[in-house]
């Protein structure tokens, strides 16, 4: 890091800090603070929305993830932009009609006290445990950047966040995450940029689409049905909506951003510009990873991206030996590419993934971590030792953008349900407005020192941007599946609804425990598992 990259981070981080402060003065009331007084004009609402999905797991991962597997990734946002019409027809005027604070106090005004409960205790279990993996992310920026341990990273990024969003609540949240929105676009763009403009002078655009094509990192799209394959047409269209349906119509960190809409009107559109503008983001990011992947053609990345893992490689007797072979396939690959010699090229390719697979099985052992994945390093790798000053700093602010409008928004739902859901419902019912505001400011700390304490186990799952989608997906169909029933099923009543999604839950767990199914299907079959029980329990038995 140069010292422009730094005054380029600093300022970003601390103008997005400040601005959200000053937007969000005033906040005090719950209303205030936990809705914003439902004023929130629909362009804030929409880039809120963007940026509580686009994590530093997005910028970090998705990117590796190309880089690694191809762009195939993006289909998992197919359905997408029908969940996006479904909830704004169905969703939106249902919890506006309703005045709630949660998703999960409509439950009980139409079903009861206990389907509720058991709603909001899904949610605050699968949000807490994916909270630590969206600030695990920036640690691993920091580690590979400084070099500082990644306990010193959590803590500093999650007292960071915690200021703004205990300080102002959901307003600091939504106009913090407006400007972080466009922090992240601009280094988006500064990063595809970059990694077109660093290609070798005599590789053109068109030569490095056909290497990228030709190693299979440009598979946008998998006509093949296999249910055990997590990324194709199928899983994403019709996997892929349920997700969205789930995440955006029954996730509390995504309802509560509309629950601030002026109007239905309002909320409407802030959703279906999601609809229309995330594809188009996804593709960006992963084709940035798959262009990446090409420059790496050409010149020449370290055998492991992750710089311990690669240390205890080096310190091995053998570390020579796989150093020397994967000199010499690199050196096959990068002649073949040049040539446009693609029969070559993948065979070269191919003994290439063996080498680094072999090196990765090393690294573990030598670790004692097992197999190392080090797709979460492959970006930052890139970023840090190839990108001129200032860009760097750019981008790296916009990974950090990214993770502090995920934690913020997520910590800020997380206190709205326990406050709302939990300890309004069910310790003190009766209390003044300005105990209920000063309660929801606290279970934002807590909320907020779980995280990072959660974050520090978060290390070692792999992709980060499929670890957070897996968790979510053993969650979600079983949320949606209750709304279904709320919203389409007059007969369902409280006591089935409650069983529907035990039994919901205990199928999706089972499924994933003793079988393959793509993560994405778990989703489909929760729901559908909760609405038929529903179903079936609310014709044979209607309490009076």
């Amino acid at each position: 890091m140069r010292p422009l990259d730094w005054a380029v981070l600093a300022a970003s981080l601390a103008g997005i800090v400040f601005y959200g402060v000053w937007r969000s003065r005033g906040s005090r009331t719950t209303s205030e603070y936990l809705l914003a007084n439902r004023t929130m004009p629909w362009y804030a609402m929409a880039l809120s929305i963007m940026a509580t999905q686009a994590s530093a797991i997005t910028f970090i991962s998705t990117t590796g993830q190309s880089y690694v597997d191809g762009m195939r990734f993006v289909q998992m946002y197919f359905g997408l932009p029908l969940a996006m019409v479904l909830i704004s027809a169905f969703a939106v005027p249902r919890f506006h009609r309703a005045g709630v604070f949660t998703a999960y106090e409509y439950l009980e005004k139409r079903f009861d006290g206990k389907t509720r409960a058991l709603a909001s205790a899904i949610f605050l279990l699968s949000r807490g445990l994916a909270v630590g993996v969206a600030l695990s992310a920036p640690a691993v920026v920091l580690t590979v950047m400084l070099g500082w341990p990644s306990h010193w990273t959590t803590l500093v990024m999650g007292v960071l966040v915690v200021a703004y969003t205990a300080s102002g609540g959901i307003a600091a949240v939504t106009w913090t995450e407006f400007v972080q929105m466009l922090v992240m676009t601009a280094g988006l763009f500064a990063a595809l940029l970059t990694v077109i403009l660093l290609l070798p002078a005599d590789v053109s655009l068109a030569s490095a689409l056909t290497v990228a094509g030709a190693a299979g990192k440009l598979n946008a799209v998998v006509w093949r049905f296999d249910p055990n394959d997590q990324y194709n047409i199928w899983s994403g269209l019709i996997g892929g909506m349920f997700l969205a349906l789930a995440y955006f119509g029954c996730d509390q960190s995504q309802v509560q951003r509309y629950l601030t809409g002026r109007s239905v009107a309002q909320s409407r559109l802030g959703l279906l510009f999601n609809g229309v503008a995330k594809i188009p983001m996804q593709f960006f990011i992963l084709f940035t990873g798959a262009m990446v992947f090409v420059f790496y053609v050409y010149t020449q990345p370290p055998l492991i991206f992750q710089p311990q893992a690669m240390a205890a490689l080096e310190r091995l007797p053998v570390a020579g030996a796989v150093r020397a072979d994967y000199d010499r396939v690199f050196a096959l690959r990068r002649e073949a590419a040049r040539r446009l010699d693609i029969a070559a090229f993948r065979r070269a390719q191919q003994e290439l993934d063996q080498v680094r697979r072999r090196a990765l099985e090393m690294a573990g052992e030598a670790t004692g971590q097992g197999r190392i994945n080090d797709t979460n390093y492959v970006f930052l790798w890139f970023v840090i030792h190839q990108i001129p000053a200032g860009v760097v700093g750019l981008i790296l602010a916009a990974i950090f953008a990214a993770a502090m409008s995920t934690i913020s928004a997520e910590i800020n739902s997380l206190a709205t349900v326990s406050m709302v859901d939990v300890y309004r419902r069910f310790l003190r019912r009766e209390a003044d407005d300005g105990h209920y505001l000063r309660v929801s400011k606290w279970l934002t700390v807590f909320w907020g020192a779980y995280a990072i304490v959660t974050a520090l186990y978060a290390q070692n799952l792999g992709s980060l941007v499929e670890a957070v989608n897996r968790l979510g997906s053993l969650f979600y169909g079983t949320l949606l599946g209750v709304f279904v029933l709320a919203f389409f099923v007059p007969r369902a009543h409280g006591t089935a609804a409650f069983w529907a999604m035990v039994f919901g839950e205990a199928v999706v767990f089972g499924v994933w425990h003793f079988t393959h199914l793509a993560f994405l299907w778990l989703n489909v079959l929760g729901c559908l598992c909760v609405v038929l029980f529903g179903w079936a329990a609310g014709r044979r038995h209607r309490p009076e």
